[in-house]
This record gives structure tokens, sequence and C-alpha cells, in this order.
């Protein structure tokens, strides 16, 4: 008896439920909110930081590539977007998109008169329906923003490289074990200790360490000089031709580290540097001082690539503390085994062998990646994406060989992960060998075009038709892709519309036209099909929202009778 009632009651709570909630009696009113409700956008501003939220809606999703910040009569410190939930579907391929609340602060740095920001952005909801791209306005608070010492205007963070401390040490202790700088240590602890001091512990450590900071000094100067440019450079970097220049500059700094040539100073100018450095006395602090001084300025070949790597770097953030102790860390990393090797004495040193000219060419394939950080600028992100596959694909070929060379077990299992990573990483080259299969679309003649509200009207002053359908289509909408390739492809489909004036409005560019016709149909997003009576009238709830395929398409159709 109880359960009865329950059941009955549970039944009726269904068909109390808003329509906003529920499909109408033919499916497709899913509630889909207006864009506002979708994706609530607010700004706040406090002193020179600027904060944008949006309140995304459950079942909604902004495309992290859709969101771009633009600024006028004002600048804009560096700025990153939020990392954004991994998304795929068949026709855009893999993206980034946020299914919830986001926040992006930004840094003012310098600002004129009536200065705003113009942000756009675009997003769908989950159930196949996608809203044409939106724009906001933000004014900024004049006369707050502090003048910027550098800044790299950006609307992506994809241009700029995240700065980490650990970076430089690292690759400073692993150009310390390339073939070129290792078997120099114990030949330079002998210089630095002297040849006729018997030293303490203490005075040992304290002389290694002096010598380091030498080198460091070095490198440090030359990090704040090229910091100091960073400005110059930025607006240099924005020159297509520049890039390309400097992407062969690197790859031929990369081949030196293959073994394909040697980079090093001039003959003449190591040799006066090496005397002037001999000169300097062994076992005293200024003598010891002045020849890791003089140590920096001897790039060795091994050197002389992840040098210019970290000065591009340096010299594209413009940040003078940042350059400064980028390289010092960078020489304190080269640095910490000379000090172990002082203290400790030659036992400690790997033997030379096979391992040190693969730690080069290692470094050899990291080298490689700034030409492509840089191309990509010039190429695009598609192209982009294929070379790094290609430098994947050749690091983890490399590391293959070496991993089948080995005589050890584990190091031959290993060979099997680089050739899954070289699989995986091969699936953007794909689409060079094996093109997608092109889109079915219906064809041209099904759909006449239109472009404005005024064709639109003038096409449905046709008594003749009894029922018009138009089609609201964009490239940036996926669901009606999926109309064109399963359902308007269908001859079933095709001949139930046959007796119908077909139109298409293809409103991709969102432009003033597109909108002013989306807003006088009170369309939210698309895709959307009408159909009109031959009065020209709307036909009530024959609206159709969402894909559908070929069967439940024709169900939806109105009788043209």
């Amino acid at each position: 008896m109880c359960s009865g009632l329950f059941f009955r009651f549970f039944l009726l709570l269904l068909t109390l439920l808003p329509v906003a909630a529920q499909a109408d009696i033919f499916g497709q009113n899913k509630g889909f909110v207006p864009v506002d409700q979708a994706f609530s956008f607010d700004f706040s501003q406090q002193a020179n930081t600027v904060t944008l939220h949006w309140q995304i809606k459950p079942g909604y999703y902004l495309y992290r590539q859709k969101i771009n910040i633009e600024s006028r009569n004002a600048s804009l410190g560096d700025w990153q977007l939020p990392k954004g939930k991994p998304h795929h579907d068949e026709f855009f391929g893999e993206s980034e998109i946020y299914p919830q609340d986001i926040s992006v602060p930004l840094t003012v740095t310098q600002n004129g008169s009536n200065p705003t920001l113009v942000v756009t952005y675009q997003g769908c909801a989950a159930a196949g329906f996608c809203y044409p791209p939106e724009t906001k306005t933000v004014p900024l608070n004049e006369g707050v923003a502090q003048p910027a010492q550098s800044t790299t205007l950006s609307s992506s963070s994809s241009h700029h490289l995240p700065y980490t401390p650990l970076w430089a040490l690292l690759i400073g202790i692993g150009i310390a074990f390339t073939p070129c700088v290792l078997p120099m240590y114990p030949l330079i602890s002998g210089i630095i200790l002297g040849r006729h001091q018997q030293l303490s512990f203490t005075r040992t450590a304290l002389l290694a360490v002096v010598y380091v900071q030498g080198m460091a000094i070095t490198y440090t100067i030359l990090g704040v000089v090229v910091a100091a440019a960073g400005m110059k450079f930025q607006a240099a970097l924005q020159n297509p031709i520049l890039l390309i220049l400097l992407s062969g500059a690197f790859i031929l700094l990369a081949l030196s580290m293959f073994g394909t040539f040697s980079l090093q100073l001039p003959a003449s100018l190591q040799t006066r540097l090496a005397l002037w450095s001999n000169q300097q006395r062994g076992g005293s602090v200024p003598g010891v001082l002045c020849m890791g001084v003089l140590a920096g300025l001897i790039c060795s070949p091994c050197t002389t690539a992840p040098l210019s790597a970290i000065l591009l770097y340096i010299a594209q953030s413009g940040k003078i503390l940042n350059g400064a102790g980028t390289l010092y860390l960078y020489a304190l990393g080269m640095g910490l085994p000379l000090i172990v090797v002082t203290l400790f004495g030659n036992r400690l040193l790997p033997r030379s062998g096979p391992w040190m000219q693969t730690v080069k060419e290692g470094f050899g394939f990291v080298i490689l990646a700034l030409p492509i950080f840089l191309l990509e600028r010039v190429i695009g992100e598609v192209w982009g994406e294929r070379l790094w596959a290609l430098l994947i694909i050749a690091a983890a070929g490399w590391a293959f060989i070496l991993s089948v060379k080995s005589t050890k077990t584990g190091a031959r299992w290993l060979a099997l992960v680089w050739l899954i990573l070289a699989i995986v990483a091969a699936h953007p080259l794909q689409e060079l060998f094996y093109p997608p299969a092109v889109t079915v679309k219906a064809p041209a003649s099904l759909f006449t075009p239109i472009a404005n509200r005024q064709e639109l009207d003038l096409k449905l002053n046709n008594p003749q038709q009894k029922v018009t359908i138009l089609d609201l289509y964009a490239d940036w909408c996926v669901a009606c892709k999926e109309f064109e390739k399963y359902t308007f492809s269908d001859p079933t489909v095709q001949q139930a519309m046959s007796s119908m004036q077909r139109l298409k409005a293809n409103v991709t560019e969102n432009n003033p036209q597109d909108v002013a016709l989306l807003s006088s149909l009170k369309v939210l997003g698309l895709p959307t099909l009408l159909f009109f009576d031959a009065q020209g009238h709307e036909i009530p709830n024959s609206r159709i929202t969402g894909f559908l395929p070929p069967e439940a398409f024709i169900k939806r159709l109105p009788a043209s009778h």
C-alpha cells in the first residue's frame, strides 16, 4: 500500500518538473540557458591587479584556446591561463576545457587614458550545444599602474618558458659530466691548491668554493647584461626572419653536441687567457678567485650550446635578477663536482667512457627543443606539434638504439619503453601520411545560403513554399558538423526535406550581421534549426536545438501540407 502510494507520488513529481529542466514532448527543448547564465563573467581590480572570473554552470564548459585578452591603452605583464581538462571530439581533435569556475589574475604595468581590456571567450554545453564567441569590455582604473621595467605582451602563455632555478642548476651539473669538462677537473683541482702547500680540509674547501664563485661572477655578469637588453630582444623576436636565423643557429649548436664539429674561442685568445690564469698563484684566495673569473671566459665546446640556450631564455624574460640568478646557478652546478674532487680526490670521479658522450648527445636533443619553440611563432601550432613529435621520435629512437646495444638486462627492457614513446609521439604526424577522412557534407544544392535577416525575410516571402527550414551553422559548432556528416547526408533525410525550402546561414565569423540575425531569431547558440510556415512565421514547438540522428530528425520534421 505504502509502496504504491510512493510510486504514484514519484510519478507526480516527474510530471511537475519545470519545463526548463525537461525535454519537451519531442525531447528537444533541453533547457539550454543564455550564455551569461552558462558562463557568468565578472572582474575586479585592486591597485594594478585585475582579476577576471568565470562562474561556469554545471554541464557547460569553456574552451581554453578560445579565451583571448587584449589590452587597449594599457600594458599587461606576463600572464597565463590555468591548465584545462583534456577534451577530445571527432572534429576538433584534442583541446582543453574548463568545466568549473576559473580566475585569471592580470598585472597592469602601464596605462593611458580610458584603459580597457577586451575579453573574448566561447563555450558549449556538454549536451552538444555551442554558444557564439562572447566579447566583454573591462574598464580599468587610471593612474594605478607602475612603469614596467620589462614587459612581455601576449595573449597566450604558450610563448613563455616557466622559470625555475632547478633547471639551470641541473643543466650545469649535467654539463660537468660531458667528455670535454669532466677530465679537466683533476687538473683544475691541482692548480687551485698549488704545488707547495699541504692545506687543511677547511682551507681546501674555501679555495674550491672561491674558485667556483669566480666562475659564477663571470656568468652572473653575463646574465645581467643579457637581461638588461631584454626589451629590445623581445621586440626583435617578433620578426620572423630573426626567429628563423636564431633557430638555424641553435640547430648548429645542437649539431656540435652530436660531434659534428667543435665550438670554442679562437686558439690565440684561449692561449692568452690560459697563460693569464696560470700566472695567478694557486693556494691564495685572490689568485684562485681570479682563476675562476678567467675560467668562466674560456667556454669549452660542451658549454657553448647550453649556455646559449640559457642566454636566450634570459633575454626573453628581460628580468635582471632572474638573469643573474639563472647563470649563477648554472655556474654553481658546473662547480659542484669540482668542489667534490678538490676535497675528496680523484677517486670519486666516475671513470671516463662512452657514457660521457651519451650525456653530451642527450644535451643536443635538449638544445633542439629551442628552434621548435622559436619556429612555432612562425609556422603555427599545427606544424609546431609535428616538429615536437619529430624531436621526441628522434630522441626516443636514439635512446632505443643505446638500450638495445647495452649489455645490461634492465636497459634492454627499457628499449620497449622508448619504442612505445616513439609510437605515441608519432600521432601528430599520421595525418601527413594518412589524411583524415573528409567530412561528408550535404550537397551544396541542398541548402540555399543567406547572409542576414533581410535575405531571410525575402526568402520567407514565398507563398509557394509551405514549409521553410533554416539551418544555423558555424565552424566552431561540433554538433553542426555532426548534422552535416550524419544527418543531412542521409538519403532518407534529403527525401524528407525535398518539398521544403532549405536555407542555411553560416555565422562562423560572429560579426555584427551574424549577431543581429541570431538576436532577431532569439537563438542562444548552435546547432539550431528553425521551421517557418507559408506566411513566414516560425512554427510553434518545432525548433530543434542539439544534434539529432537521421531517424529522430525525420520524426521532428513538421508536416509540409
